[in-house]
């Protein structure tokens, strides 16, 4: 009989191709038609091998989701980024591949990124998302976040509306 694993762990070097697979997959997937084309595509071309490979040498806060040895989603955290917040830290980024989403890997990987940051003391912590990503914001709110502030983000000519969800201690 076969094993099924999965696995939530630190980036490591070796990993930077396939980060980068996910992040392409899981950018064209929430952000098509949302995000200007031409912005999207300059956005996924700047998060290449070398561009994973350094952030992890230089140490960033990465996670990696694996699912029988393929990498199917990653999470970013660290210290809050937004001084008008009252958290102490942040989740930049959780992304799946579409093939891997609503079947709870963006819930463990959520899980996890939340124990870090209170094993780093940064117990009350936020996430940004496009408030036009349903899926996001969403989920987000399913996790028990309270949206706690807006903000835009500008695409080129396009200015998205973004919200803060909040979780304290």
């Amino acid at each position: 009989m076969p094993t099924i694993t999965t696995a939530i762990r630190f980036a490591d070097p070796k990993d930077a191709t396939a980060l980068a697979c996910v992040h392409e997959a899981a950018w064209r997937g929430a952000y098509a038609g949302i995000i200007p084309h031409g912005c999207l595509n300059a956005i996924i071309d700047r998060r290449r091998h070398d561009w994973w490979t350094r952030a992890i040498r230089n140490g960033a806060g990465i996670l990696v989701a694996d699912f029988c040895g393929e990498t199917v989603g990653y999470a970013t955290m660290g210290p809050n980024r937004t001084q008008a917040l009252a958290v102490k830290g942040e989740i930049y980024e959780l992304y799946l591949k579409p093939s891997h989403q609503g079947v709870g890997f963006g819930r463990r990987l959520f899980a996890a990124s939340q124990k870090l940051l209170r094993e780093r003391e940064m117990e009350s912590h936020a996430v940004w998302a496009l408030d036009e990503n349903a899926m996001a914001t969403g989920f987000y709110e399913w996790l028990g976040g309270v949206p706690m502030a807006e903000g835009e983000e500008r695409f080129g000519a396009t200015t998205l509306r973004k919200l803060a969800f909040a979780w304290h201690g």
